[in-house]
């Protein structure tokens, strides 16, 4: 018998997407009970942000002159109509999204000529459109489709052997990524959401399999072209030197993140509790939306967000295995761009928030409050659940191979071990 050593999970699931649909791991595939935990991890996160607006409502009214009923209801809403987007979609079969690739776009596109024509402005960045008494933003929106295009056509360039060619799957990827860079990132200026579409567009097409030269290639252009976005900007510059350096500044540029260290560092070992939070009274800009980490930290200390970032651990470790089990090539990559898309918005989130990035004005996913952050995540987490119920026994790339035997049949197969010398 060969002795056989398992090469890293995602390294194996990248080389191993040209086998996926073959017939033997076809039977892999069958239908039974969704993963709940992954649902019943979500919903912790949501009621988690649902308990800290509520506690820190009476503040939030006060420096912005309203309701705290109105505060409280809006966030009930909002979190009510994720629930529903989640049954609702957990319910669709992924063969539909194939079909509503093309009417997402258009719906995008309208809906971003909308807001740059009659969108609000907020902090000098004009990115959302109020229906009614609720606001929507139109990056939330592109980014589900973003997910639904790109999986759809990294699967079709698979099927047809094309991942490697430049002119007809790279060059049109990176066409897209530049029309996001000037929408998202120029017009509307929110970088930080333009960052989470990247990254999710690098992780599904890294997974694919998609050549890591032209990967390095497109990031260094990435990289070039957002040093170029930071020069040009005094506002982008600003928050670079007061991400270097904020304590030099914290009466006006350096303001929020020296306030939201202050959070942090005043939360302690266990927190000051629900109701004696300070920085929510007018002293933590958007308390509630991008800076809530800070004020879970005030209210809960060390090990409250201890509990918090190993309940996120747990949802994307729920994710990734959804991923590793998922017998179907697009309903994996969809799985691993959600799975970017979750990892990525909340390691910028935090990060920033403690000082280890730039301020980025991207909500914690689940918790802040926002309801199109909150609806379209409920979506897409609605995707995953639904392709939960149709995973196999197994990993996909579990099983071993016996290379020395020679009757094999000499077509690809869906696991690659790799032999120990």
């Amino acid at each position: 018998m060969v002795g056989y050593s398992q090469r890293g999970s995602f390294a194996r699931q990248r080389d191993a997407l040209a086998g996926w649909n073959t017939p033997e791991k076809t039977e892999l595939k069958r239908k039974h009970k969704p993963d709940y935990i992954l649902a019943l991890l979500a919903l912790f996160l949501v009621v988690t942000g649902l308990v800290v607006v509520y506690a820190i409502s009476p503040g939030i009214a006060i420096s912005k002159q309203t309701s705290e009923s109105s505060i409280v209801l809006k966030q009930f809403l909002s979190a009510g109509l994720g629930l529903v987007a989640f049954f609702a979609v957990s319910h669709v079969p992924t063969t539909w999204w194939k079909k509503a690739e093309k009417p997402l776009i258009i719906a995008s596109i309208i809906t971003v000529i909308v807001v740059k024509l009659f969108g609000e402005t907020v902090n000098g960045a004009q990115r959302w459109i109020q229906i009614g008494g609720l606001s929507f933003q139109a990056a939330e929106l592109v980014k589900l489709t973003l997910l639904i295009w790109v999986v759809g056509f990294i699967v079709a360039r698979l099927n047809r052997g094309e991942l490697s060619n430049r002119d007809k799957s790279l060059k049109p990827l990176i066409y897209a990524l530049g029309a996001i860079g000037l929408v998202i990132a120029g017009l509307e200026s929110d970088l930080g959401s333009a960052g989470v579409m990247v990254a999710m567009v690098a992780g599904i097409a890294y997974t694919a399999g998609m050549p890591m030269r032209r990967l390095v290639i497109v990031g260094a252009a990435i990289c070039l072209l957002l040093i170029l976005a930071i020069v040009s900007s005094p506002y982008r510059r600003s928050r670079v030197e007061t991400f270097l350096n904020p304590e030099k500044d914290c009466r006006a540029k350096g303001y929020q993140i020296c306030e939201s260290l202050k959070a942090i560092g005043s939360g302690g070992m266990f927190g000051k509790g629900l109701g004696r939070s300070v920085q929510a009274y007018g002293y933590l800009p958007e308390a509630s939306n991008d800076s809530i980490f800070a004020i879970v930290a005030e209210k809960f200390g060390f090990v409250g967000c201890a509990t918090l970032l190993g309940v996120f651990g747990l949802l994307f470790q729920r994710i990734k295995r959804i991923a590793e089990l998922t017998a179907d090539s697009y309903d994996r990559l969809l799985v691993i761009g959600v799975l970017v898309w979750f990892s990525f918005q909340t390691i910028v989130n935090i990060g920033a928030m403690m000082g280890l990035l730039p301020l980025k004005g991207i909500t914690l996913p689940f918790i802040s409050t926002g309801g199109t952050s909150l609806f379209f995540v409920c979506c897409a987490l609605g995707i995953v659940f639904q392709i939960s119920r149709y995973t196999a026994f197994r990993p996909i790339d579990s099983e071993v191979v016996e290379t020395n035997n020679p009757e094999a049949p000499s077509r690809p197969r869906p696991t690659i071990l790799r032999r120990n010398v």
